[in-house]
């Protein structure tokens, strides 16, 4: 259990919030959710103590302990991986060290003696002895394999590090667990095992995620922060959009009587549910539906962007040939050989593969910026495209402001930039700002809107959702859903594949599995799971 009272956060004159007064219990998992700078990030630091408050108390239960999920990933790189996970028990990881320094005495005295039994009684009432065959556990649930298990941190790459710290923040069973973005740099295999694991864990947990479906997979509650406000409600994230945005509707129609809003409410509730029972039943997902009130719905005042993509010209029926495509890593790599596929009308088709890289190849060939290391492809030639690269670096080295900077890709006035501009959420004073100093996030909205300029009926899409808030996230997956044309993408963001995607792509160095499918079906589907095994091999 944590306990949060009057707490208060600012930095010089901006005051993050004030007055947060909160309950966690243990059983529940708590998503928290807000803007780009809100202070999700900030809560979990506070909690954690890496964070001074500037008024107010943190307090947990007695003899509660509390893991982090680490973000400094080379602080362990003189450890061995399973020292790493067996130090997110710290008061384990400390007895082991004292009974390893006792009995590497020559001799022990008496009082040595006593101490050596106090710490033995306190180790295996820590189960100490199962500690290694645990902590191996773990690390083989989240993708490490066991010939890694003893090696220095140092020998393993980023993706692997970032495995083996939520293997070290999931060790032991902690009382209280803070998660902050714990999904960046897993595969969708290694989500779906953490999303199962959380299922079923009777702690306190708080997770902040820009990953929808993982949010809606684990969380029973949700902590909104919005606009100086941390406010908690029942339930997980797709319950507090679509509440809301009823809520908000209800708000905006005068007509109706309170009566008539209150028996929407209820009927949205019962429907909520009877669909959430209908899908996998995990822990989580029971406790949820026990708590969800009406009289908790109120209406959001989020902003979403307002993108909007439409198209000059309907495309024909000729989009896109590949034949026989091949391409391979600088290091020698294939990243995929024998790709062959033809989209047709109406398509779109997410890309997948165990390395990210293939999906970014094959963007990079079919756009013209790489060649084919071999095979051919051909455009349609009623076809145009818009390009949202994983990289866009280059775009930005420019001293040019962001109405300026966007007049480039269109046509249109100042004003008409502008308004492109405010409607992907930039304010007024903010239009002047040159594109060289924007955060991640800023520059992926001028992508976007550089993308919406250019009226094409074929968007391709790679990793859209990096660097992207929820709110904004919502907003691109609603626009892309009604979309007309085509869509070829690549994404980590299962909710966003699931609900965008009517056909799956997965890029082996043994040519392509390809299927007209959803994503759910395509990952639970137990040929497709042999017949992946086999092209990676």
């Amino acid at each position: 259990m944590i306990t949060v009272t009057n707490l208060a956060i600012q930095f010089g004159k901006r005051v993050l919030y004030k007055d947060v007064n909160l309950k966690f219990t243990a059983g529940n998992i708590y998503g928290v959710i807000g803007a780009n700078g809100a202070g999700k990030s900030t809560l979990l630091r506070a909690i954690s103590g890496d964070l001074e408050p500037n008024k107010g108390t943190i307090e947990m239960g007695p003899g509660e302990r509390l893991s982090v999920l680490e973000q400094d990933h080379f602080k362990y790189d003189n450890y061995t991986v399973i020292n790493t996970v067996l130090m997110g028990h710290k008061p384990l990881w400390d007895n082991m060290q004292e009974r390893d320094a006792l009995y590497s005495k020559s001799e022990m005295t008496e009082a040595d003696g006593n101490r050596a039994a106090e710490l033995e009684e306190a180790f295996a009432e820590m189960d100490g002895w199962n500690a290694e065959s645990d902590a191996a556990q773990l690390l083989s649930g989240l993708g490490i394999k066991e010939d890694s298990h003893y090696k220095m941190m140092s020998e393993l790459s980023n993706n692997e590090k970032v495995r083996v710290m939520m293997a070290k923040a999931l060790f032991g069973n902690p009382d209280n667990l803070l998660l902050d973005e714990p999904t960046n740099d897993l595969d969708l295999d290694t989500v779906g095992w953490l999303e199962e694991y959380l299922s079923n864990v009777e702690q306190t947990v708080l997770v902040v995620s820009h990953d929808r479906h993982f949010l809606d997979s684990v969380s029973t509650m949700t902590v909104d922060i919005d606009f100086g406000k941390v406010t908690l409600f029942a339930g997980n994230y797709s319950f507090w959009y679509q509440s809301s945005q009823l809520a908000l509707r209800q708000a905006q129609n005068q007509k109706a009587k309170a009566e008539e809003k209150r028996k929407e409410l209820e009927e949205f509730i019962r429907r909520f549910s009877a669909n959430v029972a209908k899908s996998k039943q995990t822990t989580s997902r029971k406790k949820m539906l026990e708590k969800l009130n009406v009289e908790e719905i109120t209406p959001s005042t989020r902003k979403y962007p307002g993108i909007i993509f439409t198209m000059d010209r309907e495309p024909g029926n000729q989009i896109l040939e590949v034949e026989n495509l091949k391409a391979v890593d600088a290091d020698g790599t294939v990243l995929f050989d024998n790709v062959s596929f033809n989209i047709e009308k109406g398509q779109k088709t997410v890309f997948l593969s165990h390395n990210p890289k293939a999906m970014t190849a094959l963007f990079e060939i079919i756009n013209g910026n790489r060649e084919a290391d071999g095979g051919t492809y051909k455009w349609g030639i009623t076809i145009t495209t818009a390009y949202l690269p994983l990289d866009n670096t280059e775009y930005f080295e420019s001293d040019l402001n962001l109405v300026d900077w966007l007049s480039q890709y269109g046509t249109g006035n100042e004003v008409a930039m502008k308004g492109f501009l405010g409607r992907m959420l930039f304010k007024q004073e903010e239009v002047e700002k040159k594109v060289n100093v924007l955060s991640g996030g800023e520059k992926m909205r001028c992508m976007i809107a550089r993308m919406q300029l250019k009226n094409a009926n074929c968007l391709i899409l790679d990793t859209p959702t990096n660097h992207l808030d929820l709110e904004s996230i919502q907003a691109f997956n609603n626009n892309l859903v009604g979309f007309k044309g085509n869509i070829l993408f690549s994404s980590h963001d299962h909710e966003f594949i699931n609900t965008v995607a009517n056909r799956i792509i997965e890029l082996t160095p043994k040519g392509t599995i390809d299927k007209l499918m959803t994503y759910d079906d395509y990952i639970y589907d137990e040929a497709i799971k042999e017949q992946k095994a086999s092209m990676y091999e």
